[in-house]
């Protein structure tokens, strides 16, 4: 696959199993710096496998993914984790420490990741909470949020290093419709105020008809076409033409 000259993110033919269960099989395609793509498909597709792979959270079989110039697979691991720096990564339970407040998971990563001082740290992390509307939940335990908070302090606690790319995994996952638009809120603004490129897991293309500029489907464990939302929305295939259009997933799959 010859790369776009605005390529941030690149696979290459990239496969990876579990044993004897194929997750992923020759997958390969592209993310622009700047713009929002959207990995579609139903459960157990590898969708969140995908971005586990993008940032040396599990070992590809075979294959290259490329972040920002840097070849994943070679770095070694203090390499990896300064790259690292580069990505956010929103868990979709908000991979939230129970034993200590909002306030103290935001400023964990800016610890071990800066030398800033205390004062810094705890004016990043009231600046991330307010951009996320949390700013008086600060002291409080990850228990005590709901479902739509956690979800709201995974984003901030993924971006408190700034980075320039954000993944996340089924941001609107378990949420009413209505915290799930907010979520989507934040994520369009992210990219519309501060460039920041996007790679977002979902089941449901609705939930990214907002901001998506490119969609990808993954079909048993392989990435079936790319796309404009427009153009996938004019697919001959039927499960890639009602995934663009918002239907469910599941429900699409159920019905062939």
């Amino acid at each position: 696959m010859k790369p776009h000259a605005d390529s941030l993110i690149r696979l290459d033919h990239v496969s990876k199993s579990f044993g004897r269960r194929v997750v992923l099989e020759d997958v390969s395609f592209e993310v622009r710096a700047g713009e929002a793509f959207c990995i579609l498909g139903k459960s157990g597709t590898g969708k969140s496998v995908t971005l586990k792979l993008m940032i040396g959270l599990l070992p590809a079989d075979r294959g290259s993914i490329v972040i920002d110039g840097e070849e994943v697979q070679q770095l070694d691991r203090k390499s990896l984790l300064e790259a690292r720096k580069k990505v956010g990564f929103m868990f979709q339970d908000g991979a939230l420490f129970d034993s200590i407040s909002l306030a103290e998971n935001l400023a964990f990563p800016i610890r071990r990741h800066t030398s800033k001082s205390n004062k810094e740290i705890r004016d990043i992390v009231r600046e991330k909470l307010s951009e996320v509307g949390l700013e008086k939940e600060l002291n409080k335990m990850p228990a005590d949020l709901s479902g739509g908070m956690r979800k709201r302090a995974g984003l901030a606690r993924a971006l408190v290093l700034d980075p320039p790319i954000l993944l996340a995994d089924e941001p609107g996952s378990g949420l009413d419709p209505v915290t799930a638009a907010e979520i989507n809120g934040l994520l369009r603004e992210l990219k519309e105020r501060q460039k920041t490129t996007l790679v977002v897991v979902t089941h449901d293309a609705a939930r990214v008809h907002g901001f998506a500029d490119r969609l990808g489907v993954l079909d048993r464990g392989r990435m079936v076409a790319c796309g404009t939302p427009a153009e996938l929305a004019d697919s001959r295939d039927e499960l890639v033409r009602a995934l663009a259009s918002g239907e469910e997933a599941n429900d699409v799959v159920s019905k062939s």
